[in-house]
């Protein structure tokens, strides 16, 4: 029963975005930390493809199992593997950024909006899934 709880309405999709987000942020943290290391690269993952993973496993959640329940399987991309633990993100070279004379690739700017952005996506879905939890809790608790 407790399976069926938590594999209901959002709370997987969010978990996800919870875990990705997560990840992304060490990503984004390593880039931050050698922002000045010469020949770094800085390597990031496309947000917009793990997105659409994401909704092409909600809609074929909705299509197996006629709803907003049942196991989410997120499909494995070039960038994004579902693994035991979780997810596991396999970057890329960020290539769109400006070429110093020290051949490090670096946009600062673009590197602390990235953040910024990454930061306010974890905390949207970590409070929408405490506010998952904390309804399921509220009704379990009036059950007993």
């Amino acid at each position: 029963m407790i399976d069926q709880l938590t594999n209901a309405d959002a709370i997987p999709a969010l978990e996800a975005m919870v875990q990705f987000a997560g990840r992304r942020q060490k990503l984004i943290a390593h880039n931050v930390a050698n922002l000045s290391t010469p020949s770094f690269q800085p390597l990031d993952v496309s947000v917009r493809g793990f997105r659409k993973q994401l909704a092409e496993a909600v809609d074929r959640r909705r299509e197996r199992f006629g709803g907003q329940r049942g196991e989410l399987e997120i499909a494995d991309s070039r960038e994004v593997v579902k693994t035991d633990i979780g997810l596991e993100l396999r970057p890329n070279a960020a290539g769109r950024n400006i070429m110093f004379h020290d051949q490090n690739n670096r946009d600062l700017e673009r590197t602390m909006q990235d953040l910024a952005e990454n930061v306010a996506v974890f905390r949207v879905a970590t409070d929408l899934l405490k506010s998952r939890v904390d309804l399921l809790q509220s009704a379990i608790a009036e059950r007993i």
